[in-house]
């Protein structure tokens, strides 16, 4: 970074701040034990976390369902894909209605426009992505996000040699002294971050001082930010050990 701030802390943390990290994995699998949707204080419309959880991974599966050409899916196709027991997928979509039909299954563009609707995910939603380097331009590249509603409007650099480069038709690599500015002009809201992981916790406490409330944090750093900011850490790791223990032991 070109001036100095606060380097990443991994002692106690600041009162004001809290360490978060979320990983997709690990909620996946938990059953609801009364059957259909759970909601975090037992009747709002807030969902828990892991029925958000679920319904975000039938969503991959059936986005890309679609894209192979598929109309309808089965909820054993789905389980074979997420590994959610078939029973508990029956029971998260009959909680909202009544989406599947015996002997066809369910219809996937009706589904997708469902579950968008169920996490509020409608819509587009503009992020901003920190870090061009290997792992940043392919997460540029990739159709991962656009698929489901976001699109990268801007992308940062601390590195001369790559501000001002073009990465396909829309994105230009900017300066971190933009920020401030992009963050309000494109209306952003969410920043992910493929930067080093001794450089994680900088970019972190920028975006939240743009306003920035939701955090993808591709690092393995120990993020401490404000309550109200949302980190959810992917690590391949997590879910690799994940996958080891249920299936290999």
């Amino acid at each position: 970074m070109s001036r100095a701030r606060r380097s990443p802390r991994l002692s106690a943390p600041d009162p004001g701040r809290t360490a978060v990290a979320r990983y997709s994995g690990s909620v996946t699998l938990n059953d609801s034990p009364a059957g259909g949707i759970d909601y975090e204080d037992g009747g709002s419309e807030q969902l828990s976390l892991g029925v958000a959880a679920r319904l975000s991974r039938y969503l991959q599966v059936l986005t890309q369902a679609r894209k192979m050409g598929k109309q309808t899916i089965s909820s054993q196709e789905l389980a074979d894909y997420t590994h959610v027991n078939s029973t508990q997928i029956r029971r998260d979509l009959s909680g909202f209605g009544k989406f599947g039909k015996r002997g066809v299954g369910y219809n996937i563009e009706s589904l997708v426009g469902q579950i968008r609707k169920i996490l509020r995910t409608s819509g587009q939603h503009n992020i901003a992505l920190f870090g061009a380097g290997h792992l940043g331009k392919a997460i540029a590249g990739s159709d991962i996000f656009a698929d489901h509603g976001f699109r990268i409007v801007a992308m940062f650099d601390t590195d001369a040699d790559k501000i001002g480069t073009a990465l396909g038709d829309a994105l230009t690599v900017r300066a971190y002294e933009e920020l401030g500015d992009v963050v309000r002009d494109k209306e952003i809201v969410v920043g992910v971050l493929a930067v080093p992981t001794d450089s994680a916790q900088e970019v972190a406490d920028r975006l939240v001082e743009a306003g920035v409330t939701i955090i993808f944090n591709y690092s393995e750093a120990l993020l401490q930010v404000p309550p109200g900011v949302t980190v959810h850490t992917s690590s391949p790791t997590v879910d690799l050990l994940y996958a080891l223990y249920f299936y290999l032991t």
